[in-house]
């Protein structure tokens, strides 16, 4: 299969373009994860929902995709909440490293190819620190090891910025020891008590920024890389970091395309902790089904942000609920055999039949969720009209036109709808009310109402709905 050409929004060039991957037909992408000193939250429902979309949607199209994401399971959060809690780094970010696999699996994300830690690429990020210092571009002090900014000509490329422009700001480290505010810490000199490891700088752990550089490296084996994501909010400083550590080391490009997915908002402002508008995934789970909040996320395009309340996941939940219902009385009308006139039948092949392909291409148009989902709406719309009116639907094409619901819903957009249905909650079951409603139909026929309206009312008290169309009877259960 030849893979299909790909736009999106590029934030190192500002634009949308043409993806042009190193080698064709395959992708490797790197995306930021967590630090795992506390459960997970709905921001991070967004990044990994996003960038689980985008991973399916390149392999839809074509592309052997290569995902990885690191933990950065030591960090100065880590160190400090672990301390709080009276229990050892490790133990702290393994049990968060935990909450997010299985947040992560209740929400459908894949998991990635690769997951490298920090703790477990020493070695590589201390080479890395060193190639860095050789190329006169960080110098070692007390221990610690910071990169000089200004000594990187392109710093500022991905965020817009300019070194001149630069204050120090709230995510800018203030230290005495460094030669310019704007010099981050490449190494950290270890304080008493927090865990270590050993360094030609003597025992310390790495800054934040390194460890994707030496960390996308070593997992890739190559200096350059299709796509990095990650949060909007990693733009400045962290992605800004990671390439001039990187470009700065090798003298290549690191990353040639970058994706930022937007961020929650609530009432109009990024969801933070400070702000007291904070939501946890356990929180949310316990209001609504985990699917419902995927659902949610990709009715809004990865770019742009999502604004959260109880009541927008309230109608995403319903508008969930409505699918689930419509593909269950689909799959009922399949009970009843169904013909179709030869128009109606060519009208709806020539849908059913550029159905894939409008949906590929609403993914190739800068990962289009919402278009993909419009897209299956107005076939779903189609579906629904066609089984009230006669002869408008043959029963292969409802089957093939379910099928391609089912499929899209669940392989591209990653939630499973319609289900339970009918034939898979209740098994043998089903036989005998289908038996009862062809009872009742036979007893309408020969006018005994009577007998019909008792087995009607029966079938009600066990939660079959019967429904009467020009084309026989149709049921579900409630």
């Amino acid at each position: 299969m030849t893979a299909r050409p790909v736009r999106f929004h590029n934030t190192l060039s500002g634009k949308e373009e043409e993806f042009r991957p190193l080698a064709p037909g395959r992708v490797n992408m790197y995306v930021c994860g967590v630090t795992p000193y506390d459960a997970c939250h709905l921001g991070h429902a967004r990044c990994y929902v996003t960038f689980d979309f985008i991973r399916r949607a390149l392999t839809r199209l074509g592309y052997a995709v290569t995902h990885v994401q690191n933990f950065t399971d030591i960090d100065d959060k880590i160190i400090h909440r672990a301390a709080e809690r009276g229990e050892t780094p490790a133990a702290l970010a393994e049990r968060y490293i935990a909450d997010y696999f299985e947040k992560m699996d209740k929400l459908g994300v894949g998991r990635a190819d690769v997951y490298p830690r920090v703790t477990a690429s020493l070695p590589s990020i201390v080479t890395f620190i060193e190639r860095l210092i050789a190329r006169g571009l960080a110098y070692a002090t007390g221990g610690d090891v910071f990169y000089a900014v200004r000594k990187f000509p392109g710093y500022g490329k991905l965020s817009k910025r300019s070194p001149d422009d630069l204050h120090v700001g709230a995510r800018v480290e203030v230290d005495e020891r460094k030669s310019d505010p704007l010099d981050f810490a490449l190494w950290k000199a270890a304080k008493p008590g927090e865990p270590s490891w050993p360094s030609p700088w003597g025992p310390g752990r790495p800054g934040w920024h390194i460890e994707c550089s030496a960390m996308s490296r070593a997992a890739f084996g190559a200096d350059t890389f299709d796509i990095h994501g990650g949060g909007q909010d990693l733009v400045f400083p962290h992605h800004e970091n990671e390439i001039a550590q990187s470009e700065g080391a090798t003298g290549k490009p690191f990353a040639r395309y970058w994706i930022h997915n937007g961020f929650v908002t609530v009432n109009k402002e990024k969801m933070s902790k400070s702000l007291g508008n904070f939501f946890t995934l356990d929180d949310i789970f316990k209001r609504v089904d985990p699917r419902v909040v995927r659902f949610f996320l990709l009715t809004h395009h990865y770019k742009g942000p999502v604004e959260f309340s109880d009541e927008q996941l309230r109608a995403a939940g319903e508008r969930l609920a409505e699918v689930d219902d419509d593909v269950r009385r689909l799959e009922a009308a399949l009970k009843i055999p169904r013909t179709a006139k030869p128009k109606e039948s060519k009208n709806l092949g020539e849908m059913l039949t550029a159905f894939p392909a409008a949906v590929d291409e609403a993914l190739a148009d800068n990962f289009n969720s919402p278009k993909v989902l419009a897209v299956l709406f107005a076939l779903l719309g189609e579906l629904k009209v066609r089984v009230e009116r006669p002869k408008a639907i043959a029963t292969e094409d409802l089957r093939r036109g379910i099928d391609l619901l089912r499929r899209t819903f669940r392989d591209v957009i990653g939630v499973d709808v319609g289900t339970p249905g009918p034939a898979d909650a209740n098994g043998g079951a089903d036989a005998a009310v289908a038996d009862r409603v062809a009872r009742r139909e036979a007893a309408r026929k020969t006018k005994n109402w009577a007998e019909a309206d008792r087995l009607r009312a029966e079938l009600l008290a066990e939660g079959v709905t019967v429904e009467d169309t020009s084309e026989g009877p149709r049921w579900w259960r409630r």
